[in-house]
């Protein structure tokens, strides 16, 4: 079904949808925060409760391991400590990951009024296109850009640029969803309307207020509702 009207969101018509992955599209954060729990436990160290992983799992395997050890980048294990818990990560990739609560809704709404969306992330491909394939979603999304698919990851734009380009739409056409400081620079920088997802994994230190992006949410169905897209089941 097409939109007589296309969607408008920060004075645009929006044509192109797309989201950062971990803590933004999927709750990835119990199998990191699985992976991290059996790293340490391997190396002798006491597991971490849920609560004190979450606000590190989007910054990256070292962020995880210098929070889970409590050991700076220079430490001469942390490359070892990482490998491990990518590998145990990778096995149990999608052991518990779902989509945010309201997000199957809202791209479900999108593919109803024919505007593609995509995935732009600093995941590797190598942990991003297995998660995607189990989570039965890799042909239903336009593109799904990597953190090693260009040359350069978020903050740069280059990644957004090569998704709207894969895509066929323009920037000024398109609405980036992220849930941290480098997603929202990224979309701005690439000249994309931007969207902080406020139900991600910000951590105290964050202040989303100072982030400059044009619209902030709390939940995936507020998404549509900015976009002022109805959704149906059928």
């Amino acid at each position: 079904m097409e939109r007589a009207t296309a969607p408008h969101c920060c004075d645009r018509t929006i044509r192109l949808v797309l989201f950062d992955l971990d803590g933004t599209f999927a709750d990835t954060a119990p199998d990191l925060a699985y992976a991290l729990n059996e790293t340490l436990r391997a190396f002798g160290r006491e597991p971490l409760a849920f609560e004190q992983i979450r606000p590190h799992v989007s910054h990256g395997g070292i962020a995880m391991i210098k929070a889970g050890f409590g050991i700076e980048r220079d430490h001469p294990e942390i490359e070892t400590y990482r490998q491990h818990l990518l590998d145990i990560y990778l096995n149990n990739i999608a052991r518990d990951t779902r989509l945010f609560a309201g997000m199957e809704q809202v791209i479900h709404s999108l593919e109803q009024q024919d505007i593609p969306w995509g995935i732009v992330t600093n995941k590797p491909a190598w942990l991003t296109d297995p998660l995607m394939d189990q989570l039965d979603l890799t042909e239903r999304a336009v593109c799904i850009i990597s953190g090693d698919t260009t040359d350069h990851a978020k903050p740069h734009p280059l990644p957004i640029l090569h998704a709207c380009e894969l895509a066929q739409r323009t920037p000024q056409e398109c609405l980036y969803v992220g849930d941290a400081e480098r997603d929202i620079e990224a979309g701005r920088n690439a000249g994309t309307a931007t969207v902080t997802a406020l139900f991600g994994y910000l951590d105290e230190h964050d202040d989303p207020n100072a982030w400059g992006a044009d619209h902030m949410i709390n939940s995936p169905l507020e998404l549509l509702q900015l976009l002022d897209i109805s959704f149906s089941p059928s």
